[in-house]
């Protein structure tokens, strides 16, 4: 694949965040009432928090997004990674998680975390494969998750 360029958010893209995590969330699970505030909203439920959320692009065409999102403590949490279905597995979502994990650096992150599903096996692969190990789960707000991952600083 040729050049992916990582590029951050503004306005115009705000429908492609939504489309690209609807997708495979929808695929999968089902949307809760949660995603559906941070995807169609992401400037209050994201932003506005002092969070960031960057986007995959190839050629005109956005392929990508993840976000992340301060949880406090110098924890801050990678949310809403989604890939098209048409480019995964082409390194999209690396360059995506690399940048997400220096973005939480800069901002002071002692901890990354994420949570996902022991059925996404190819993005738990990628997850550890950027540096993030398992962890206990503890009870949180997300029905679909049964996987807890953090990458120390």
């Amino acid at each position: 694949m040729s050049f992916i360029e990582i590029i951050p958010f503004s306005p115009d893209l705000q429908p492609y965040f939504e489309s690209i995590n609807k997708a495979w969330v929808s695929r999968y699970f089902s949307l809760e009432p949660f995603d559906i505030d941070q995807l169609e909203h992401p400037e209050e439920t994201i932003l506005a928090k002092g969070g960031e959320i960057i986007f995959a692009k190839y050629g005109e065409e956005i392929i990508g997004t993840v976000a992340l999102i301060p949880k406090g403590d110098g924890v801050w949490e990678m949310i809403k990674m989604g890939v098209s279905e048409s480019f995964q597995g082409k390194g999209a979502g690396f360059l995506l998680g690399q940048r997400i994990i220096e973005l939480a650096q800069i901002k002071g992150a002692k901890k990354l975390a994420l949570y996902s599903n022991s059925k996404l096996e190819a993005a738990l692969q990628l997850y550890r494969k950027l540096g993030f190990k398992q962890v206990s789960l503890e009870c949180g707000s997300y029905g679909r998750c049964d996987v807890k991952m953090e990458f120390d600083f």
